[in-house]
């Protein structure tokens, strides 16, 4: 099991975030689906925790089968999906990632934001855990995108040259961490098994600021609304009909679905499937996954491919 810090900073406010990754997961979701593929929202309603107080529950189907290569699709169940449930208590979310096919595969997601430069070291409590936990920072300016599967209408403009016309916001030029006004961070600690998740988080943040022009003028109500009708068409565009969605407007009291406070309804298991291993640190790339990379049971060099939108979660997720 792995344990990592990720800290990325962004141009924006937290209160501006909170609208801004709204738009970015839905606008993201609905570009990558199709009919058969992509993300079906199954659920999208309002949670009360005794804990962290009033918060949205989110709970979505990644569909991914077309995206595996011929030799996978041969072992592998033909409706396969990762399960993605998300407990937002915005600024402080949980998410949690589970798989039809891996029964023991999960990842584990808590964020919390605030209106820094990355420099809070005590974020997550300074209890001392089971293994140390690196601390990596993700520049969504320039820090590389992988380039085999480079998508210019993913990844979005070049930061160090996009300047938002409604906030006047950019160039982000080299150093901009520390000259920059307002900035924020989000600080997400992930618990998985092998390496997966930070190159969906350079994408998915590249994106919240890519597209702020976009979202920047939506007041909560209008964001909620456009993740509403998104998530529908979304739903309709990979062949769920009805549309599977169910979004309730009074909020449930926390007895009737068993969230977690700071950890997963799903447990997390120490023990890898068998054809599993943890891989080495892995080379700096151009490009942005769309992809984790799984080892192939019979070869060291193979892999098979998950798209970008297994995250973003982030997650992920509608925070």
């Amino acid at each position: 099991m792995l344990m990592k810090e990720y800290r990325i900073c962004m141009p924006l406010t937290v209160e501006e975030y909170r609208i801004g990754q709204l738009y970015m997961i839905s606008k993201h979701s609905h570009e990558q689906s199709e009919r058969g593929e992509g993300v079906e929202v199954v659920q999208n309603e309002p949670y009360e925790d005794p804990e962290h107080g009033s918060g949205q529950f989110t709970e979505k189907r990644i569909y991914l089968n077309n995206k595996l290569p011929s030799w996978a699709r041969a072992v592998v169940p033909k409706i396969f999906y990762v399960t993605e449930k998300a407990w937002n208590y915005y600024p402080y979310t949980i998410t949690e990632y589970t798989c039809s096919f891996l029964p023991k595969f999960s990842i584990h997601i808590e964020t919390k934001y605030e209106d820094n430069k990355g420099s809070n070291n005590n974020i997550f409590g300074s209890e001392p855990r089971d293994e140390e936990t690196e601390v990596c920072f993700v520049d969504i300016a320039y820090d590389e995108i992988p380039e085999r599967h480079y998508k210019e209408s993913e990844v979005g403009p070049d930061l160090r040259y996009f300047k938002s016309k409604k906030t006047n916001r950019g160039l982000l030029q080299e150093g901009w961490i520390n000259t920059q006004d307002p900035i924020m961070c989000s600080y997400k600690l992930v618990t998985v098994k092998f390496e997966v998740i930070r190159d969906v988080l350079l994408l998915g943040h590249r994106q919240a600021f890519a597209w702020v022009d976009e979202w920047i003028n939506m007041t909560m109500e209008e964001v909620r609304e456009y993740e509403r009708a998104t998530q529908e068409a979304t739903n309709l565009k990979i062949g769920s009909f009805p549309p599977a969605i169910s979004i309730s407007e009074t909020p449930l009291p926390s007895s009737t679905r068993s969230g977690p406070n700071s950890a997963p309804s799903t447990p997390l298991s120490t023990e890898a499937p068998e054809f599993l291993s943890v891989p080495k640190e892995r080379p700096r790339k151009k490009s942005a996954p769309e992809t984790l990379t799984l080892p192939d049971p019979g070869r060291r060099d193979s892999v098979f491919k998950l798209p970008s939108f297994f995250s973003w979660n982030s997650s992920p997720q509608p925070e």
